[in-house]
């Protein structure tokens, strides 16, 4: 019998989800943004490391085309975004900011069931998805469903935050800063459970960040972003060691706490 060589199937590559090619945004003649040219893969979480005024939250809003770039293209889920309708862009993304932003005369139920609604899902899918998303972030929806923002704690306010984001199942969540405004306790407990809710969830994120331990507890990837321009884009590990000089002058002045990170015994993930 001849043995016949049948070729291999190769995979077709997953294209990335979100592509930046050489994106600029400038104010007038200010560049918030410079030459960014960044990939972010599916069930990546890329974190947005900097000072205040870096471009952290600039390219956040180039991804949901809250702006528009004035140079260079940015691609979401393989179509640049000038092409996409920003309604039905911004229906497959999930955005959490620091202050939450949760409709005041609206209870936490409707809140989280905004855009279930606009998508048209029926009432019984939206109350069972209302359930299920208060449970995932850790509220009892029996307690909270029906309460209003004012009724709840800084720190219930951002779980019902990351629950709205996650209502409509979106395939990429954008957090920017989302526990930046919280005591350092609450902080940490938040922390902690989205650290359990990312690994459970396994969606593709962008985290923006100027706190040194969400990016090492978070990222994937970690970009360090100065002026604008991103100037470097490593693993955590390679951030940690790194003896680029930029990466350096950020890490110099948490170099006590990061010796953590570098004890197996003592590292958190």
């Amino acid at each position: 019998m001849v043995k016949v060589n049948t070729p291999r199937r190769i995979a077709p590559k997953i294209p990335p989800v979100i592509r930046f090619e050489d994106v600029s945004y400038r104010v007038r003649f200010n560049p918030l943004v410079q030459n960014l040219t960044l990939q972010v893969e599916e069930g990546e979480t890329l974190v947005l490391l900097g000072r205040s005024g870096s471009g952290k939250t600039t390219t956040l809003k180039l991804i949901n085309n809250l702006l528009v770039p004035t140079i260079g293209k940015v691609f979401v889920f393989g179509n640049s975004t000038v092409n996409w309708n920003p309604i039905a862009l911004r229906r497959k993304i999930g955005y959490v900011i620091q202050d939450v932003g949760l409709f005041p005369h609206f209870t936490v139920r409707r809140n989280i069931a905004l855009i279930p609604t606009l998508e048209n899902w029926g009432p019984d899918r939206i109350e069972s998805r209302v359930q299920d998303v208060l449970e995932l972030v850790g509220l009892d929806s029996s307690k909270f469903a029906d309460r209003y923002p004012h009724e709840l704690s800084g720190g219930q306010r951002q779980r019902v935050g990351v629950a709205r984001a996650l209502a409509a199942d979106p395939p990429l969540l954008l957090l920017d800063e989302p526990f930046g405004a919280l005591d350092p306790l609450t902080r940490a407990e938040l922390q902690e459970e989205f650290l359990k809710l990312q690994r459970y969830i396994g969606k593709t994120m962008v985290f923006v960040t100027h706190d040194i331990s969400e990016a090492l507890l978070f990222g994937t990837r970690i970009g360090l972003m100065k002026e604008g321009k991103l100037i470097a884009l490593v693993g955590r590990d390679e951030f940690l060691e790194s003896h680029d000089p930029e990466i350096r002058a950020f890490l110099e002045p948490f170099r006590a706490m990061l010796e953590l990170f570098r004890r197996p015994s003592l590292r958190t993930i």
